[in-house]
């Protein structure tokens, strides 16, 4: 198999790029804005870009659009610059898998969700409440559309291992090692199911590997509010110095709208995927602190 992904420095690419590549498949990953060892160009907004990587001559039998604008508030004002960089770019890549021949596959979220019913199965009804959310949407189902064997994996709270480190759980972890003080002011009514990308990148593989299609959500077991999964990773710093202000969302006073109860069933892979094991926030920070006493004790 033969695989490029858009957006492999990110969280989800990366990840991806990994698993995928210890499988044996064969795999190209692209970066735009930040180069990472094994990455090469591609500017999905500029398809004749002529630094980009030939992803035509590649002849990939997939094509994975990891590449995003998730800053939901920045969004919400600047639409446009939105609508380019998720929808746009998802039609540019729509197309380049259509000269390949490969098929396509698109994360999206459960902000495609008003957050009242949550957590969600696939065969919810969707009502986006954001510029982001909306722009998430329609870019799924314009690759539904026009690809019909298109995988769309919608997925949430996603933490893990990266080189930049940008997710909230990273974040954390890298300012408690840092002995840095964190104020952490956090909404207490948004739920939803935070998820390992490499769990994500796991599941994708053996959805691909058995040619599925349409629709799936992805999560753990976990389901808690940002103050529950802030102080989950907290407990594994028992020295960390912090401020914790729990607050609702509304007094956030956010330019985006959220959807509180948000999250997911994964109702539909897991009936086809009975046995497939996904971790938690636990055995993900219990494996860190792991490795971490091995590397203190070799040194």
């Amino acid at each position: 198999m033969k695989v490029f992904i858009a957006g492999a420095s990110g969280l989800v690419g990366s990840n991806c790029m990994k698993h995928f590549t210890e499988q044996g498949w064969e795999v190209k990953g692209s970066y735009f804005s930040f180069a990472t060892e094994g990455t090469v160009f591609y500017n999905t907004l500029e398809p004749a870009h002529p630094d980009n990587f030939d992803v035509l001559n590649y002849k990939p039998d997939v094509i994975v659009h990891c590449g995003a604008l998730t800053h939901v508030d920045y969004c919400e004002t600047h639409e446009d610059e939105s609508y380019q960089k998720t929808v746009q770019s998802t039609k540019n890549l729509v197309t380049v898998a259509m000269q390949c021949n490969a098929r396509f596959v698109y994360i999206s979220t459960d902000y495609v969700f008003d957050g009242k019913n949550g957590p969600y199965t696939e065969d919810a009804p969707v009502n986006p409440l954001s510029v982001y959310a909306r722009h998430k949407l329609e870019a799924e189902q314009l690759a539904l559309k026009e690809l019909p064997n298109t995988l769309v994996l919608r997925i949430t709270n996603v933490y893990g291992d990266e080189e930049r480190g940008k997710n909230f759980i990273a974040r954390i972890i890298d300012q408690c090692r840092n002995n840095q003080k964190l104020t952490l002011k956090l909404p207490y009514d948004q739920f939803a199911t935070p998820t390992n990308a490499w769990d994500i990148a796991r599941a994708m593989f053996v959805l691909l590997r058995d040619n599925k299609a349409g629709i799936y959500h992805i999560c753990s077991s976990d389901f808690m509010n940002r103050v529950e999964l802030a102080l989950r990773v907290l407990q594994y710093f028992p020295d960390a110095e912090y401020e914790l202000i729990p607050t609702n969302t509304a007094a956030l006073n956010q330019p985006a709208n959220r959807p509180l109860i948000g999250g997911f069933v994964k109702l539909k892979f897991s009936s086809e995927y009975p046995d497939f094991l996904f971790g938690t926030v636990d055995s993900y920070l219990q494996n860190l602190a792991t490795q971490q006493t091995e590397t203190s004790f070799q040194y």
